[in-house]
């Protein structure tokens, strides 16, 4: 029995010890402070042995290029919060037009600048990794964004190669908007922009709730179906070397990665 003054003296143990809960990988995920989609998704795809470590940017609640260009003033310190004992396979900023708007290698180097024992990714490589990997050539584009925004991303996809057929946004401002557009809607919206020549169908961005219902909508469309969050998991998965075929989350979860670049 323990009595006030007492010292615990401890007997000696020898504790049975493993990999841990999640041996298989680890990926890190930088979202935004107003993300309402992203954190959910991620730990609903993730497979048995895969742990997701999530962290988050200080942003305003008012989405335009401006606002979503300051986000890399806290990448690095954002990125050295995430389980710098654990080191994670992969570490990604997960914003789609935030990626676009500051730029790929920028947003990369600040990662590594801040967890130099991490792969660096962000959201829309993973996008790119996606579609290439679909050979969707000719592609619809459904956002909740401002033009001001559709814009700059409708130019990125295009210098990426790929033939834009129809880019629509929903002219919404802020993440809580973003994160109250109904599954629904969603499907909707896809089916709407939509078109017989279209190769594949992407609803951009990490803070809507497309996933939900994008295998209702490969069904309804007959066609292969990238949301923000899906591709980027996806292509973090396999840079991570986990080859998992998923299922519930689109054909992209069928793919091995072979067409991500750097190869893998």
């Amino acid at each position: 029995m323990f009595t006030t003054g007492d010292q615990v003296s401890s007997k000696p143990r020898t504790p049975e010890m493993d990999a841990g809960k999640h041996p298989r990988a680890r990926l890190g995920f930088i979202l935004l402070s107003t993300d309402y989609a992203a954190e959910d998704h991620f730990f609903t795809m993730a497979p048995e042995g895969v742990a997701v470590h999530i962290t988050r940017l200080k942003t305003e609640d008012y989405t335009t290029n401006e606002t979503l260009a300051r986000h890399i003033d806290h990448m690095a310190e954002a990125a050295a919060r995430l389980q710098p004992d654990a080191k994670p396979d992969v570490i990604s900023y997960a914003c789609t037009s935030g990626s676009i708007v500051i730029g790929e290698q920028q947003v990369m180097a600040e990662i590594k600048r801040g967890a130099p024992w991490s792969q660096p990714m962000c959201l829309v490589t993973g996008v790119v990794d996606a579609l290439r990997e679909l050979d969707a050539h000719r592609i619809v584009v459904g956002t909740p964004y401002l033009d001001e925004i559709n814009t700059v991303e409708a130019e990125f996809l295009a210098a990426k190669g790929f033939q834009i057929l129809d880019f629509q946004g929903l002219n919404l401002s802020t993440g809580i908007e973003f994160g109250q557009v109904t599954p629904g809607y969603w499907k909707k919206f896809a089916l709407e922009i939509d078109q017989p020549g279209a190769d594949a169908i992407f609803l951009s961005c990490s803070g809507i709730r497309s996933l939900e219902v994008v295998t209702e909508i490969e069904q309804a469309a007959g066609k292969p179906v990238i949301t923000s969050n899906q591709a980027l998991f996806w292509s973090a998965l396999r840079r991570a070397g986990i080859p998992d075929h998923l299922t519930g989350f689109g054909t992209i979860f069928s793919k091995p990665g072979a067409k991500i670049h750097p190869p893998l």
